[in-house]
């Protein structure tokens, strides 16, 4: 059967197993998946990202996670977010086991190529993995800073292979980190998931081993309800000062394009009603922007709104919009 497969779909007998499995699961316990690729909202691929993040649950949480998912304007990306995070509500127990025994099996992997060029893979978890990423790109931008004609995928790299080989970041300082946790949980007196930025929610587990662990480099982002906010610059300059930068950014934590994980401090900000219009310098009317979606802000036809609740709606040139509810503590 799978050699019909393979070859019918011109696949590897791996790619036919994969295929096949997808097609059990969307026709057994994952029905809501297999109506919206039938519906068109959704690819094969995107389909295989909430395969691949129930696999590893019994069908019966499975199921469930498949019941509470929404499709409508969902990259890869966002999809497999949300399959993750529900996964982590439906059966904590279960995500918390799963993730100590992945923290156990972490392992370094070379792959030798072509023209003498090798790949490494390094299977880590989600917060090593962010943290040496982040150090990696604030290493790329601030030798773009210094003129460096290197592209920043090159920078990334020789980063990465400086700073294990010995060498040293010419004295800059560690890249900024954050972990958002809520004061109960964090107290541990409830079990809400927390979010590490750029890469999605942890479990509240994960969170306070972070949170109090001496040697972490992450900064520690905790809801407290009964704090005030900072206070608006209003229209006094247009630039934002340092703290409300780092507000900002805090808030936000990822870029304000909808689909779009890059983490805030990463990202430009810019009024969401323009200075000239008479937006405000302030904490309503900043948003962060990935350089790449920041020129956005400018172009004919493209439209950003956010609604009293922070509700995100973003127009396009053609006149379709998509929504995205704002990212908040449980």
């Amino acid at each position: 059967m799978l050699a019909w497969v393979a070859l019918s779909c011109n696949c590897t007998q791996a790619g036919a197993e994969k295929k096949a499995a997808l097609a059990d699961a969307v026709t057994s316990y994952l029905p809501r998946t297999l109506e919206a690729l039938e519906n068109g909202l959704i690819d094969e691929g995107m389909a295989s990202k909430v395969f691949e993040a129930t696999a590893c649950a019994s069908r019966e949480v499975a199921a469930e996670v498949d019941s509470r998912l929404t499709f409508e304007n969902k990259n890869p990306g966002s999809l497999r977010r949300m399959a993750n995070s529900l996964l982590m509500r439906v059966d904590p127990e279960g995500y918390e086991a799963r993730r100590r025994a992945k923290t156990a099996a972490r392992m370094v992997e070379i792959r030798h190529g072509d023209h003498g060029s090798s790949t490494l893979f390094a299977e880590l978890p989600s917060d090593r993995a962010q943290a040496i990423y982040a150090l990696c790109d604030r290493y790329a931008l601030d030798k773009k800073r210094q003129g460096d004609v290197r592209t920043t995928d090159q920078l990334r790299a020789d980063g990465l292979v400086e700073l294990c080989l010995g060498g040293e970041c010419g004295g800059k300082p560690t890249a900024q980190l954050f972990v958002y946790i809520d004061l109960p949980t964090l107290m541990g007196l409830r079990n809400n998931p927390a979010e590490l930025a750029g890469c999605g929610e942890i479990s509240p587990e994960m969170a306070r081993e972070i949170a109090f662990d001496p040697n972490s480099v992450w900064n520690r982002i905790v809801s407290e309800p009964m704090t005030g906010l900072p206070v608006d610059m209003g229209r006094k300059s247009y630039r934002p000062s340092a703290g409300m930068r780092r507000y900002v950014q805090v808030l936000h934590r990822t870029c304000y394009l909808p689909g779009c994980f890059r983490p805030a401090q990463y990202s430009d900000l810019d009024h969401i009603q323009p200075w000239s219009e008479g937006g405000g310098t302030d904490k309503v009317n900043f948003r962060p922007f990935c350089r790449m979606h920041h020129g956005l802000c400018d172009e004919p036809g493209w439209e950003f709104h956010t609604d009293d609740d922070g509700t995100i709606t973003v127009t396009t040139p053609d006149g379709r919009t998509y929504t995205e509810k704002p990212t908040g503590f449980c």
